[in-house]
């Protein structure tokens, strides 16, 4: 292991709870080098925002951390990702149980064609965390109420989730994803497709769950990542750039080109 200065943002890192920590992370699609070296930490109970130009990779480093990028044909990961100190990319890791840990909401709402009862009992009914109906029941009712919709679907948990607004469906979608009592919650710009009002709540929802989750989300807004996230990461033609407490990135980044992405020159 090389010696290395710990830089201030480091050693204030380490005073919390790693909960992801990713090192020397590449990820090629064929001969396409898309993320390059890409080394971070990911704190619990915190929101860290990625940010940067589209096509810098932030998405696709987003899914190597429930290992989503094993679905794409021709994609290969190396490098070290560690969840609680553990190798995601271990032989042993079942990637079906693996991203029950590690939930994951998209950028377009995508309820199933199914109830909004049966949308958030899928993940604990495959994954066997409920002994009846009655503590399946109990499970989708506090993942309702942990997305902030149970006030507005409780007499209708039989509709389609298809048939909600899109702030709603996303909403139904949060709760699915947190069904299975995960422990990280990753999010691929999951405002992008919403009004300011859905957005907002969207917003104010994330400021909650971080109490209970470590919350990883991609954001084409910098006033987004600046609003809601403690750590924010800038990426930038496949390489992590800059990465530390958002108003430090956002205040008085160190990289000239983390500047002049903020003040937008790039991008």
């Amino acid at each position: 292991m090389n010696d290395k200065i710990i830089s201030h943002e480091e050693l204030a890192m380490t005073s919390q709870t790693i909960k992801i920590s990713t090192r020397h992370v590449d990820v090629h699609y064929d001969k396409t080098h898309a993320i390059r070296g890409v080394s971070a930490e990911v704190p619990s109970n915190s929101v860290t925002a990625f940010i940067g130009p589209s096509g810098c990779g932030k998405s696709t480093f987003l899914r190597c951390l429930n290992r989503m990028n094993d679905t794409i044909k021709n994609c290969q990961v190396s490098g070290d990702i560690l969840l609680d100190g553990e190798d995601i990319y271990d032989p042993k890791v079942d990637p079906v149980q693996l991203r029950a840990k590690v939930g994951m909401v998209f950028q377009k709402p995508n309820p199933f064609p199914k109830s909004i009862y049966d949308n958030v009992a899928y993940g604990p009914r495959i994954h066997g965390l409920a002994r009846d109906k009655s503590d399946l029941d109990g499970i989708v009712e506090q993942a309702l109420r942990r997305a902030a919709i149970w006030e507005e679907v409780k007499d209708r948990l039989s509709a389609l989730g298809t048939g909600l607004s899109g702030g709603q469906q996303q909403r139904v979608c949060i709760a699915r994803a947190i069904a299975t009592a995960p422990e990280v919650l990753l999010m691929d710009e999951p405002c992008s497709a919403l009004d300011p009002i859905a957005t907002a709540q969207i917003e104010e929802l994330i400021d909650e769950l971080r109490q209970n989750y470590a919350v990883v989300i991609v954001t084409h807004s910098m006033h987004q990542a600046a609003r809601i996230s403690q750590k924010t990461a800038f990426f930038h033609m496949g390489t992590l750039v800059e990465f530390g407490d958002t108003k430090t990135i956002f205040t008085n980044p160190r990289d000239p080109r983390t500047e002049s992405y903020i003040t937008g020159r790039i991008g």
